[in-house]
């Protein structure tokens, strides 16, 4: 049976005060805070056995390099890779886009199509708009409905003989919908388009089979997952690792290096230049042990109450508008009420230690669509409580009496 009160006690953050009051986080899809047991182990890497990695013989460097190729076998198993050496370490899951956009600029030629959608992330549009100046080829973007789901039959006219690469992230960190992705690839594979699916947002309640999905490439960041910051994955079937070229040069990638001619080194090596985030790389792994030893589907089932029980509340508050107002949906809510800035909201509550996020979300073209300078986002995880969503709930009416 799933504890939430066991869970809050592996969180030393959820113990403080913010203005006096009790902290209540909901901006769970910005980051997620880390229980002691990743802290510990950040803590311990530093203090007991800290080198660096694949270059020494001496034991601690031994001892470092087996951590950290450790935590990428628990990444392959978590995410069911077919090898681990389709793991790539990165910073994050826009170092992991960008890495893959910059590979693919020798490999597009002007006029060839990409498709987006309309729900992504800054992070996965920016760099394929690059990508488009930098070789020619046409960005194109599915559109969303007024509940913020992609139109699939508009996808479907989109996909043609130049589509060659196609974008979508599993989960709107705006919104909270879930994408059909399975479906998304299966169609654009049928036109012989490759696809990358920006996780970051699913990993920390979905867990992916990659090799079930058949997606080419799949991105995440270990800090939505309980993991530390500055640390992600890419992973990315074998053949596509190797037709990639390398996304910066120094050392670790290289097999030979001479003034004449530089040979590079095999996967993963030849997308890791440099002293990687060792810790955090361990710390990745032991995060993902943590939450699969509570479980997701446990996790799933215990944040869909929130989910329902948020929003449930708020849709009592008069002139409250929910987007993307889904059934099956990540526990996102992206509200605003009539008359009210989203940041005046989101300022009264914080006085009352309530974390939540204002704003866009790095995710202009959204708010756009709906004609909105941004929204108040609530997001939940396993460690949160409907007692805490309570509080938020009268915090959130306050802040409407005194604004409005």
């Amino acid at each position: 049976m799933f504890d939430v009160k066991k869970v809050r006690n592996d969180f030393p953050i959820l113990k403080i005060k913010v203005n006096g009051k009790s902290l209540v986080y909901f901006d769970n899809a910005a980051t997620s805070q880390k229980p002691q047991i990743v802290i510990d182990c950040i803590v311990d890497y530093y203090s007991n056995y800290n080198a660096n990695i694949h270059r020494g013989v001496h034991t601690l460097s031994q001892e470092a390099t087996n951590a950290y190729e450790e935590a990428r076998i628990k990444i392959q198993k978590h995410f069911n890779a077919e090898k681990s050496h389709e793991i790539i370490f990165t910073s994050g899951t826009t170092h992991s886009i960008n890495l893959v956009a910059s590979g693919f600029t020798s490999i597009l030629e002007k006029g060839d199509e990409i498709i987006v959608s309309a729900l992504e992330h800054h992070s996965n549009i920016v760099p394929w708009q690059m990508l488009c100046e930098r070789t020619g080829a046409v960005l194109k973007v599915i559109p969303i409905s007024l509940q913020g789901e992609l139109l699939m039959d508009e996808y479907d006219k989109l996909l043609s003989d130049r589509t060659k690469l196609v974008f979508v992230n599993h989960v709107s960190n705006a919104l909270g919908t879930i994408n059909p992705i399975k479906e998304i690839i299966d169609k654009a594979h049928l036109k012989g388009a490759t696809v990358l699916i920006d996780g970051a947002q699913a990993t920390p309640h979905i867990k992916p089979d990659v090799q079930n999905l058949d997606c080419d490439f799949y991105v995440c960041s270990a800090h939505k997952l309980c993991g530390p910051t500055g640390i992600g994955m890419l992973y990315g079937k074998e053949e596509w690792l190797n037709k990639l070229p390398p996304y910066q040069g120094g050392g670790e990638m290289i097999d030979k290096v001479t003034f004449e001619k530089t040979t590079y080194a095999g996967l993963p090596h030849k997308f890791e230049a440099g002293t990687p985030n060792i810790s955090g790389g361990i710390a990745f792994g032991v995060a993902l042990d943590y939450m699969n030893s509570i479980g997701l589907e446990n996790i799933a089932a215990y944040e869909k109450e929130l989910l329902d029980h948020a929003t449930q509340k708020l849709l009592e508050i008069d002139g409250l508008v929910i987007y993307g107002p889904l059934e099956n949906k990540a526990p996102v809510i992206s509200f605003n009420i009539e008359g009210i800035h989203p940041f005046d909201i989101g300022t009264i509550i914080d006085k009352l230690g309530i974390a939540v996020r204002t704003g866009h979300h790095c995710a202009q073209p959204i708010m756009d669509f709906y004609k909105i300078p941004g929204t108040i986002r609530a997001s939940f995880t396993f460690y949160n409580t409907k007692e805490e969503i309570d509080i938020f709930i009268e915090a959130v009416k306050r802040a409407k009496n005194m604004l409005l």
